[in-house]
């Protein structure tokens, strides 16, 4: 089993900036990738960015060269700094971890809110 607490959300003007944080703690032995995913009202969730354990990342198309993924094995974090902000953007963003036996771990997610 992984846990995962993410922090970071808020309210944030057009063309501001945040940054996400996300704890994983239990068997991260297992982590095999970690990324973000996001859900704006109405819409299916999305994937957001993907960091795996060899440090190669991916990003969906919509945040390339707006938001940067990073981990922290020394405190089992992941990171998802956000930059030029869209009020598009807006939507509760979710941390995610995949196992290296394939499982899908999910935390409770965090909103995040682009308006001015």
């Amino acid at each position: 089993q992984v846990q995962l607490v993410e922090s970071g959300g808020g309210l944030v003007q057009p063309g501001g900036s945040l940054r996400l944080s996300c704890i994983a703690s239990g068997s991260i032995f297992s982590i095999n990738d970690m990324g973000w995913y996001r859900q704006a009202p109405g819409k299916q969730r999305e994937f957001v960015a993907l960091i795996r354990r060899s440090g190669r990342t991916n990003y969906a198309d919509s945040v390339k060269g707006r938001f940067t993924i990073s981990a922290d094995n020394t405190n089992d974090t992941v990171y998802l700094q956000m930059s030029s902000l869209k009020p598009e953007d807006t939507a509760v963003y979710y941390c995610n971890v995949k196992t290296k036996t394939l499982n899908n771990y999910w935390g409770q997610g965090t909103q995040v809110t682009v308006s001015s």
